[in-house]
């Protein structure tokens, strides 16, 4: 589990292909203190199984799903990564909850500056625009970031000039694509109110409805 709150970037210096999939050496650009085998980081959002710690570096495999889903398959050596390290139950949750499971590749629709901002639109998978809201959040390339606004399958969000300093968004241009990963509160509330479909279900199983609110005093 994750904050979205990146603690830097990396570097991708080796990629191999390794089982249908890759093996990926990233030196981060910060001290990986008390490094465990097997620990999990988020590499632009996705979360990764790290091994092999040398100093700074480390490797992670990515899976064949993984490269289906994400930006992943398309980073060449040299390229730079934003990277958090897992939540420890002691650490401030300054972001929000993010799981590393990107749930889709969205493209740069739009980069504008806006004063002392830079203002992103993004275009995302129409199915998915129903979990972004205005003022909600979202993960893009692992950062956690309050939406501005959103339309059908568009969504902006506002960038200040430190998070473009410490990650990888101020290399974005307009046509470029990120993960995203979408509010997973969201997507859990809405598996939840969704009727079950089994024609032989009772009426005290078909889960949360208007219908179970009320008659459990939520009017």
């Amino acid at each position: 589990m994750f904050t979205g709150i990146i603690e830097g970037t990396g570097k991708l210096i080796e990629k191999r292909t390794a089982g249908g999939g890759v093996t990926f050496r990233i030196e981060a650009g910060f001290d990986l203190e008390d490094p465990s085998e097997g620990e999990s980081i988020a590499v632009n959002g996705v979360c990764l199984t790290a091994y092999a710690f040398q100093e700074r570096t480390f490797l992670a495999d990515v899976s064949p799903e993984t490269l289906s889903r994400t930006t992943l398959g398309g980073l060449a050596i040299g390229g730079m990564v934003n990277m958090e390290r897992a939540l420890r139950l002691s650490d401030r949750l300054g972001g929000h909850i993010v799981s590393g499971h990107v749930d889709c590749v969205a493209q740069v629709h739009e980069k504008r500056p806006a004063g002392e901002f830079t203002l992103f639109t993004f275009a995302l998978p129409e199915r998915l625009g129903r979990y972004v809201i205005e003022k909600g959040s979202v993960t893009i390339d692992g950062i956690s970031l309050t939406v501005n606004s959103c339309s059908g399958g568009r969504f902006s969000v506002s960038i200040i000039p430190h998070t473009l300093q410490v990650s990888t968004l101020g290399l974005l241009r307009k046509g470029g694509t990120v993960n995203i990963e979408v509010d997973i509160i969201g997507k859990y509330v809405e598996k939840l109110l969704t009727p079950r479909q089994s024609a032989t279900r009772s009426s005290d199983e078909e889960g949360i409805n208007p219908g179970f609110l009320a008659k459990h005093g939520f009017n």
